[in-house]
């Protein structure tokens, strides 16, 4: 009820194995895997999960220009994923990131990051969720997990990112979660290109959006939703 971060209860199979293996390898029982079945782990997995992540909405937008590629995180400031998302924008690829704290991206820039819109909520909960959402043509991948774009999470530290394979909780996430946090026009600050912020702007006439209270006002709909949500045989 207080705090912001995703997680996922599963019985899949594959993640199952793979954070048995993750924690077999943590107290020392055998050697860390250097793959995974599902999941994308630091530092051996993840950072070239997300960049091949980036580069296929690439590909797919060159042939259909269709790319389209959302992040949700604390921080951005890894240079290789940086580099990757400015070579998305370059390509055409619409690319919107909401990051709390510290951004490394400059956003609009002409010629190098145009397609870039960086947003920042900071209100009364920490907004701590981490979600990577790609586009991919209509087969959309969602995943959610621990890990910021940055050296630290990716190269010193063991974290994990998970796929949200069901449908029906990836599509809400990404039709109303999402959108929720991104058209907030109360706590939401713009990144502008010479690194300083600016209150989103509010249309005249447009009702105030705080994504945190929508999301406390709306925990009663969100919990019947998750009840509700068909489940895979």
């Amino acid at each position: 009820r207080v705090y912001t971060d995703f997680g996922l209860l599963t019985a899949d199979p594959a993640i199952g194995a793979d954070a048995a293996d993750l924690f077999n390898s943590l107290t020392g029982c055998c050697a860390a895997p250097l793959s995974y079945r599902k999941l994308l782990v630091a530092p051996h997995t993840l950072r070239e999960g997300i960049l091949s992540r980036i580069e296929r909405e690439i590909e797919r937008h060159r042939e259909y220009g269709d790319g389209c590629i959302i992040f949700k995180m604390n921080a951005l400031v890894d240079r290789n994923c940086i580099v990757a998302l400015y070579r998305a924008s370059q390509e055409g690829v619409v690319v919107l990131l909401q990051v709390r704290g510290i951004c490394c991206l400059r956003p609009g820039v002409p010629g190098v990051s145009e397609e870039i819109k960086v947003t920042s909520i900071v209100g009364r909960f920490l907004e701590h969720a981490r979600l990577y959402y790609f586009r991919n043509g209509g087969k959309e991948e969602v995943l959610l997990g621990s890990a910021d774009l940055m050296p630290r999470n990716l190269d010193r530290r063991v974290e994990v990112l998970f796929p949200v394979e069901d449908l029906s909780l990836a599509s809400w996430l990404m039709r109303t979660i999402i959108p929720v946090h991104l058209e907030d026009n109360v706590k939401n600050r713009m990144l502008l290109p010479d690194g300083t912020y600016t209150q989103v702007p509010r249309e005249p006439g447009q009702p105030a959006r705080n994504a945190q209270e929508w999301c406390v006002s709306h925990r009663a709909e969100w919990e019947g939703q998750k009840r509700n949500a068909p489940q895979k045989s």
